[in-house]
């Protein structure tokens, strides 16, 4: 009979133990799911921001067209981007293109005395940065999320309940790794 009830408690021990398990991977998984609409947040505040920036720009710098058009091309390709890696590549075109939008501000009082113009662009500088911490939080978690289903015995788990590894969003140029400089 003693025996019977230690096999019972071993038993509830290990199911408890797994339970554990799995709960923590899930949380995990969420956590990474909600850092990820985190930074989908901050790219569609950019991806909002940027049109009237460049209708602001458009009356004054007809001579940019042409980088206005690659600016308006890159946020529609990385809007309609899908998995972690496409995003990141699309939106490391769009900022490259963003950094190559520099007009001469001498040469646009007008627009440099636009007030309009002034609080996109300072709203624009600050998505930027917004991007930037939410990307580094975002890949923290990943991280970690990563590291907990790949030890043992996590990863027999993992398996078992289809726990897949997460892509980290990085950019792929080395230029982008800055703020863009969106200078008039």
């Amino acid at each position: 009979m003693t025996t019977t009830w230690i096999i019972i408690g071993i038993i509830a021990l290990l199911i408890i133990w797994i339970i554990a398990i799995y709960n923590g991977m899930v949380k995990m998984r969420n956590k990474v799911d909600k850092e990820w609409r985190n930074i989908d947040v901050q790219l569609e505040r950019r991806y909002s921001l940027i049109p009237n920036l460049v209708e602001t720009v458009k009356g004054y710098a007809t001579h940019e067209q042409e980088t206005l058009k690659k600016v308006t091309e890159y946020r529609s390709a990385a809007m309609n981007a899908k998995s972690v890696a496409d995003k990141a590549n699309a939106n490391s075109m769009l900022s490259s293109a963003l950094s190559g939008l520099s007009v001469q501000l001498e040469a646009y009082p007008d627009l440099k005395a636009n007030t309009n113009f002034l609080s996109l662009q300072e709203e624009l500088a600050s998505t930027e940065n917004k991007i930037s911490f939410s990307r580094s939080i975002y890949n923290e978690v990943v991280m970690q999320y990563n590291n907990k289903i790949q030890i043992f015995p996590n990863n027999i788990f993992a398996g078992m309940f289809s726990f897949k590894e997460k892509e980290l969003f990085e950019m792929s140029s080395e230029q982008v790794k800055e703020v863009p400089k969106v200078s008039f």
